[in-house]
């Protein structure tokens, strides 16, 4: 790999490559809701508040919108006693714990994560406008056209999931954010495929959109029927991260003389995979809204320009 790439670079990737790795022992377990307090809190506000009269009453007031996001008066006690366990750890001076895997964030109307909610709509939306133009401009006998135009509609799918899951983080959410997220990485590599080998050797990018369509299948199969291990989905998804922009940046290399475009296809695929670290800054929301999470949606929204372009 020394011999196709610069070693600068061949040093990013290999900082990457760890970085990676150590985000994916990241435990998930979180403090907050093993707390006494928290969870004294939330059986109290439920056995006092979630069943009969009280319940009724609940539903009366409720929102039309909270209810059909799926918010229930037991949602809502979790929501009120995180708030109380954060304010006795401020109190005390220790710092703000996450709560089911999550920092606390403050609810806007229906969204649990306003910032990623809409980060995550931002990039769907630039995804769909640049897709719009790329439908307009190029010929559909264009080699690339249908390639291009399903990967968009797959990364346009799990765009709206992204949207979705950060809006109301649910059992069907979360795996629908995670997989399509995978769906992304997956299709990406076969992108990748058809642009270097396959336009010569259509055969080859048959033979590996099958094995990646058999990748998927069984990813998807191990976390939903034997174990939804965020470890092991960590692993998976950096590994084959990795591959793709391995693949693109020695095929972005080798092309650099001949295609005026190479330090484009390099640029996108070293932001996407670079901008994924922002995640390592993992700090308590700003003004309870803005955490490292939103903050990389947020930067990858610019991206999508780029690609198209």
């Amino acid at each position: 790999m020394a011999s196709l790439l610069p070693p600068r670079l061949a040093a990013y990737l290999a900082l990457s490559s760890i970085t990676l790795l150590l985000l994916s022992t990241t435990v998930t377990a979180s403090q907050g809701d093993k707390e006494p307090v928290y969870r004294d809190c939330v059986k109290q506000c439920v056995r006092t508040n979630c069943t009969g009269a009280r319940l009724r009453g609940f539903q009366s007031i409720q929102p039309r919108y909270m209810a059909l996001t799926g918010w229930t008066c037991r949602d809502d006690c979790r929501y009120q006693c995180m708030w109380t366990t954060v304010g006795l750890y401020q109190a005390e001076g220790y710092r703000v714990p996450q709560f089911h895997g999550k920092w606390p964030f403050a609810r806007f109307l229906c969204f649990e994560e306003p910032a990623s909610a809409l980060a995550s709509l931002l990039n769907g939306l630039a995804c769909l406008l640049m897709l719009l133009r790329y439908r307009s401009a190029v010929p559909r006998q264009s080699p690339m056209y249908h390639t291009i135009n399903a990967f968009s509609l797959v990364s346009l799918n799990a765009w709206f999931w992204s949207t979705v899951f950060h809006t109301r983080d649910t059992y069907l959410t979360e795996k629908m954010d995670y997989f399509c997220a995978s769906a992304v990485i997956l299709y990406s590599i076969y992108l990748c495929c058809v642009r270097t080998l396959g336009l010569r050797r259509p055969g080859v990018s048959s033979v590996v959109g099958v094995l990646l369509i058999l990748v998927f299948t069984s990813h998807v199969s191990y976390l939903t029927f034997v174990s939804f291990d965020y470890g092991y989905n960590m692993v998976a998804n950096a590994t084959i991260g990795m591959v793709n922009l391995l693949w693109w940046l020695c095929w972005c290399w080798q092309n650099r003389r001949t295609l005026p475009y190479w330090w484009k296809c390099g640029a996108v695929v070293v932001l996407l995979h670079g901008l994924a670290l922002l995640e390592l800054l993992d700090f308590p929301p700003l003004l309870w809204v803005l955490d490292a999470h939103a903050v990389w949606h947020l930067s990858t929204v610019p991206v999508h320009f780029l690609f198209y372009r």
